[in-house]
């Protein structure tokens, strides 16, 4: 018989998603790595790795998540759109465990997050299973090759010698691992689907399909009840607030079925972006021998819409998407999935006004949902970059036929219940497009296990995709860049009530603190921050916005990118699928291929992209606060550029631009007005003055809104590079041996001012248990290891990331020093638990 509140009544919290019995399996791995090796030799890889009793006592200790490239070295040698890392090898993870003899007629498996690339696992030296894609998530069933109260090993071989991407992919075993044990009647892995709906009177009913599972040698019947809590985060249990019937089932041996259940709840509170209210399903799957099983669903309650006329409606209302693309690496820490980098990310992302992330170009981690649940994110869960026919010679087109529709499960089945997700996608820019059969295909697939949410394609063809009907099979346009003939799709008959997007915009390039003049967009493979740079392909954020204010029926916008990411250093990017995104523009192809030909010669040192809003260690360029201007209309701000240490052009022209969210706004010049700008609504997205003459001092701007000051911005001529001022992100840092302290290194003058174009040598230390993760300086030309303890700041700037040893108690210290005649500084994080 089921006990009301059993679970919820023993436990506050839940450990992860799924079958309740689960346990991060991090901790205590051993690693090697054969085939192609950092500085470029080969190790050959041995025979026998994966036996029981193989000597790995020499192998590196670790712990998971880990990417095996991330150290380096840089070599200039390497492909710019991989990030001249040495990612290309193979790698073999082993671990001992011990299972308790009271396991021994429990169902035991290992659940993978992400493991890239080809996965091979071994369980005591028995082959137990494969999967290729390293961005998806699978679990494995290890029950056959366990044995209970002894020593067991895993085995994990990968290889990424086999795998070609257009970016940085990262290498390992770089998502969490999971131990799950459960009893032979249990919910399926990924078991549970909820869907919800408005009833009359502000109700909303939930509706849940649970597949239960019985993998013991007799049927049995058995029973399953969900109830409901309120939850402030996705982990906390709060309060319950309704339970469902308690369902009979017979379950023959060795076989699975679904069992739907429909449960009331009166008054909810709505999954919105302002207040993301979750709640917790919990399932409990009982038989006569008591509870068997305990499964934690966490979903939101709200209703989507997407309509061709009225755009976007969340719970009724217009929501227009103001997202970003992002790749899924950390930038300076590798893609070894960190929740600490990762909330960062998504609060600085906030910050800005954006409200919604594309997961390019493959599926994200589960922590992202996650937080993108808890914070109130939008989320585009997109499966592919490529599909049947090739980018890269061993990409994704050697796994498509035997793995499209077992890796699009897994992404719908482990994301559907999430309610940030509301757009799936099944491919990215793919060869085939304009195949409407294999469209409709990857469509119904997904379809079938989640008829909810719209099924969309990132066209870099929308002509061809169109005029092909491929389209025809999805319920939402993406289009990447090429809008120009949208009026024209909107008067199509198919296409009139189809709700179009920009799934990729803009791509413009900058490198944070750099500014030419004369027009000059590119010096010293870097990019002007005066936002004037993009490739054929793209458009000024100002363009784009034009673009949405003149055709209305588009929903929003996904900016490339929200953050500099490894890989992809376009404009210095040689990369020759470049030439796909003008497949039908045969004269701008042949243009591209001379300059893509012209650069290979040049090998740029150029490692990661210039595209990110913001740079590779998260630190704000101009361009955010032109999003920000124009996704937070409500905000007063106002943002001046550049800066105003221009020794060397003293009379000489430097042009003023301002962000601003008011409309109107008036310069200044040591006190002398430079003139007033007007913006024109739907044209002008930022205010320039274009002939000031520089002098050193002030310059000062007063912003106004519908007549009234706004917002002010001042930008004063330094001093000279004194002292180093440490800034701490967070106050503290958890012993855990996770959580993330990232601490900003500024170069500054004698009165704290940050010196621009000062790029003086530092040297990092800490003091206390813990490590210095990683260090950078966001400049897109560093071939500097992300482990090194030295290294030039970049315009005035740096950043160290450092973490404490798990169950450490006392402080991190950190020490910033300089041999260039600057005074160094230090900080104290204290450790807390």
């Amino acid at each position: 018989m089921l006990l009301a509140g059993f679970f919820a009544s023993g436990q506050s919290a839940i450990v992860r998603e799924g079958n309740s019995q689960a346990e991060k399996f991090d901790d205590n791995w051993r690693f090697a790595r054969f085939g192609l090796q950092p500085e470029g030799t080969r190790l050959e890889e041995p025979a026998g790795i994966e036996a029981f009793d193989y000597a790995d006592n020499s192998w590196q200790p670790l712990t998971l998540p880990h990417d095996w490239a991330i150290a380096g070295p840089f070599r200039i040698e390497l492909s710019g759109k991989t990030g001249k890392l040495p990612w290309k090898g193979i790698g073999w993870y082993r671990k001992d465990f011990t299972l308790p003899l009271t396991d021994t007629d429990k169902r035991i498996f290992l659940d993978f997050d992400g493991a890239m690339a080809y996965a091979k696992i071994w369980v005591n030296g028995q082959y137990v299973g494969t999967w290729p894609y390293g961005y998806s998530s699978f679990r494995m069933d290890i029950t056959p090759y366990i044995h209970a109260g002894k020593k067991n090993v895993v085995a994990v071989r990968l290889d990424t010698e086999n795998w070609d991407s257009r970016w940085y992919p990262g290498a390992g075993i770089y998502r969490h691992v999971w131990l799950v044990k459960t009893n032979a009647v249990h919910v399926s892995h990924w078991g549970t689907y909820i869907t919800t709906a408005d009833t009359t009177g502000g109700n909303a009913n939930v509706s849940l399909k649970v597949n239960v599972a019985n993998n013991g040698n007799a049927s049995t019947k058995a029973f399953v009840q969900t109830a409901i809590y309120e939850s402030a985060d996705g982990k906390k249990i709060g309060k319950k607030i309704a339970t469902g019937s308690n369902l009979p089932l017979q379950l023959n041996a060795n076989d699975s079925m679904d069992v739907a259940s429909s449960i009331l709840i009166r008054q909810p509170q709505r999954w919105t972006l302002e207040h993301p209210h979750l709640y917790i399903a919990q399932t409990i799957v009982t038989d006569d021998k008591g509870t068997r099983d305990v499964f934690n669903t966490v979903f939101g309650i709200r209703k989507i819409e997407f309509t061709a006329h009225n755009g976007f409606l969340l719970n009724g209302k217009r929501v227009e998407f103001k997202g970003v693309c992002l790749h899924h690496d950390m930038g300076s820490i590798g893609a070894a999935i960190n929740n600490t980098a990762l909330r960062r990310q998504l609060t600085i992302l906030k910050s800005m006004g954006c409200n919604a992330i594309r997961t390019s170009h493959n599926p994200p981690a589960p922590e992202l949902l996650a937080l993108a649940d808890e914070m109130g994110f939008l989320v585009w869960d997109e499966a592919f970059d490529v599909w049947l026919h090739k980018k890269l010679k061993n990409d994704y087109n050697k796994l498509f036929n035997e793995w499209h529709e077992r890796d699009l499960q897994a992404l719908v089945h482990r994301d559907r219940n999430h309610p940030s997700v509301v757009i799936w996608s099944v491919g990215n820019e793919v060869m085939d497009q304009r195949d409407t059969a294999m469209t409709k295909m990857l469509a119904d697939i997904v379809k079938k296990e989640d008829p909810t949410r719209p099924v969309s394609n990132a066209y870099n063809d929308p002509d061809g995709g169109r005029e092909s009907g491929a389209a025809t099979a999805l319920g939402l346009m993406g289009v990447n860049y090429f809008f120009g003939r949208q009026a024209e799709w909107d008067k199509d008959p198919r296409y009139q009530d189809m709700p179009t997007i920009g799934s990729e915009t803009s791509s413009c390039v900058s490198s944070r603190g750099e500014y030419f003049f004369h027009n000059q967009k590119f010096n010293n493979w870097q990019v002007s921050s005066y936002d004037n740079a993009w490739p054929g392909w793209g458009c000024s954020p100002d363009t784009q916005f034009r673009i949405l204010h003149k055709n209305p029926r588009l929903l929003g916008e996904f900016v490339w990118t929200g953050f500099d990411y490894l890989g992809e250093p376009t404009p210095f990017n040689s990369d020759e699928t470049n030439l796909l995104n003008f497949r039908t523009d045969t004269s701008k192809r042949k243009e591209l291929q001379q300059a893509l030909e012209e650069l290979q010669k040049k090998n740029p040192p150029s490692r990661s992209s210039y595209f990110g809003i913001l740079d590779l260690c998260g630190f704000p360029k101009d361009r955010f606060y032109s999003y920000q201007a124009q996704w937070r209309p409500e905000m007063p701000m106002a943002h001046l550029l550049p800066h105003w240490n221009w020794p060397e052009r003293v009379d000489s022209i430097v042009p003023v631009q301002v962000y601003t969210s008011g409309d109107q706004a008036e310069l200044f010049l040591n006190g002398k007005s430079q003139g007033i700008r007007k913006k024109r609504a739907g044209e002008d997205f930022r205010m320039v003055w274009d002939s000031v003459k520089y002098a050193p001092g002030v310059i000062h701007v007063v912003t106004y809104k519908n007549g009234k000051i706004w917002a002010n911005d001042t930008i004063r001529t330094t001093g000279k590079a004194e002292k180093i001022m440490l800034k701490p992100e967070t106050r503290s840092i958890k012993a855990d041996g996770e959580d993330l302290c990232y601490i900003t290194v500024q170069v500054s003058d004698a009165k704290g001012n940050m010196v621009p174009r000062s790029n003086p040598a530092l040297t990092f230390q800490l003091e206390g248990p813990g490590e210095i993760v990683a260090t950078d300086n966001g400049d897109a030309t560093s071939l500097i290891s992300f482990k090194s303890l030295t290294r030039p700041a970049y315009n005035g700037l740096a950043q160290v990331i450092v973490k404490a040893a798990k169950n450490a108690s006392g402080q991190l210290k950190v020490k910033v020093s300089s041999a260039d005649g600057i005074a160094g500084a230090a900080v104290v994080i204290p450790i807390n638990h």
